[in-house]
């Protein structure tokens, strides 16, 4: 068996819904320029009335000023229960609160700042437990208690995910611009992370590159790799044949000499006199 429960609608009182001056001199913490026209009564319970007027107070566009009213049954005497000022549908409104560590960005941290990291961080382990990464391991057991708090698997694939989408992927700018075959895995200063990090990233060590002392994506790439010029043959520059101009040339008449032999006649062995 089932008891269906309705709940009635509150009827507005007309003796709370006519105190519209009670409703309007309670609101006195302003300055009576800064409340508008009277925009409604809203019945909240029996003998319960809700005053709606128009605030005109600097900042604070779309709110409305709210007096709720009330009296004793079979009395006419209208007291006032409460002021509040609250925002209507179309009030401006202060962005939604964010605690301080989700406001964070990269970079907001300065010179002297500290940031506390949560006992809970899921980015975190303790060192004490075995973890998936050989490295981590290595630290935390071959010398008895190594650091406190390693990075968990969330943590390292969180990094590797944001280095990736970053200007250490293969996606930035640099990387596109450079040689196809310029690529960070296969360049002699590409100096490769420990554990779980080494099969996709490595440290920029080349002074002239942009990304020197940064992590990188094995395929990340820039123009200063080291064997970016490796295996290109020069090319031979073809060289013009001579060219004579006949309109610069002059003719010179030259008469042989005592001795000479003559083109009729045959040709000598070398040693003639």
């Amino acid at each position: 068996m089932t008891t269906r429960t309705s709940t009635r609608a509150a009827r507005l009182d007309q003796v709370c819904a006519d105190a519209v001056g009670v409703a309007r001199g309670a609101i006195t913490d302003v300055d009576p320029a800064d409340i508008g026209e009277h925009l409604e009564a809203i019945a909240e319970g029996d003998r319960l009335v809700t005053h709606l007027f128009e605030s005109h107070l600097a900042g604070y566009r779309g709110w409305r000023w709210a007096v709720t009213v009330t009296r004793i049954p079979r009395s006419r005497h209208v007291t006032v229960c409460e002021t509040v000022l609250l925002p209507g549908p179309d009030a401006l409104l202060a962005p939604g609160w964010v605690p301080w560590n989700e406001r964070l960005q990269p970079g907001d941290l300065g010179v002297g700042d500290l940031m506390p990291t949560a006992p809970d961080d899921e980015r975190l382990a303790q060192g004490y437990v075995l973890s998936d990464d050989p490295a981590v391991e290595e630290v935390s057991w071959e010398l008895g208690l190594g650091r406190s708090r390693v990075m968990s698997r969330e943590g390292r694939l969180d990094a590797a995910q944001r280095w990736y989408d970053g200007e250490a992927g293969p996606e930035a700018p640099i990387s596109v611009a450079a040689p196809r075959n310029a690529r960070c895995g296969t360049c002699g200063f590409y100096l490769p992370l420990a554990g779980s990090m080494r099969a996709m990233f490595g440290v920029c060590g080349n002074l002239y590159a942009p990304d020197d002392g940064r992590a990188v994506s094995s395929d990340h790439g820039c123009g200063a790799h080291s064997e970016a010029l490796q295996g290109t043959a020069e090319q031979p520059v073809e060289e013009l044949p001579t060219v004579f101009d006949d309109s610069e040339v002059e003719s010179v008449a030259v008469s042989r000499g005592h001795g000479s032999v003559e083109e009729s006649e045959p040709a000598e062995d070398y040693g003639h006199s």
